[in-house]
Formats: structure tokens, sequence, C-alpha cells
């Protein structure tokens, strides 16, 4: 874990403890709002084109900015309290997905991996 994302945890537990916040921070509650965070940042995206979704005003991408680090602030939490490393977790799902989705067969589609099953 890179000493800036191990920071930020640190900091975070910190926030927790202060305000005494760990009696509610079983998985489900967390993952459930992390869920609420992470529809409140589809709102911001929802009637937009393609096009306008990639061009944020100043006031719009800090929007986005605050919903995204919601969903992350929550997501860190999750994994703290299930003692998950994310860093690992993420390295292992990407070398899953390596095998799911080889480069001769995944290139240029966004197939889901069955439909390369023989």
């Amino acid at each position: 874990m890179s000493d800036s994302l191990a920071q930020l945890r640190s900091r975070i537990n910190q926030f927790v403890k202060e305000r005494d916040w760990d009696q509610f921070h079983s998985p489900k509650n967390l993952a459930m709002a992390m869920i609420v965070e992470a529809a409140e940042l589809v709102e911001h995206f929802q009637w937009d084109t393609l096009e306008e979704s990639r061009q944020l005003d100043e006031t719009k991408r800090e929007q986005v900015a605050h919903e995204l680090a919601d969903t992350f602030v929550y997501l860190l939490r999750i994994a703290e309290v299930t003692g998950i490393d994310l860093i690992e977790a993420a390295n292992r799902k990407i070398d899953l997905n390596a095998r799911k989705y080889p480069v001769e067969k995944a290139k240029g589609s966004n197939a889901k991996y069955t439909a390369y099953e023989d």
C-alpha cells in the first residue's frame, strides 16, 4: 500500500474514532452507504451526452469530486473493517481478469468473458 493511501486510511480511521462511529460501520452499513454515494455520483451524469460527461465545468467537476471522495472513503472503510488489502485484492482481480479477457480475444471488444468460452 502506498504511503499516501496508508496515510489516508489512518486519517479516516482517526476521524471515525474521534466521533465513535465504529459502532455504525458494519460491512453491511458501509456497503449500503457506498452505494448511496455512488448513486449520487451517477446523478451528475444521468442526462448528459457522452461528450458532456467528458467535459465538466469547474462546479460540476467539484461536485463529482465530492461524490467520488465519499464513495472512496466508504470503500476504504469496508476494506478496513473486513481486513482486506485493497491493493492486493485489486492486483489479484486484474490477474484473474487477464485470464478471463485474453488480449487476443478481448481487444477492442466489450463482450463479457463468457462470449470467449469455447
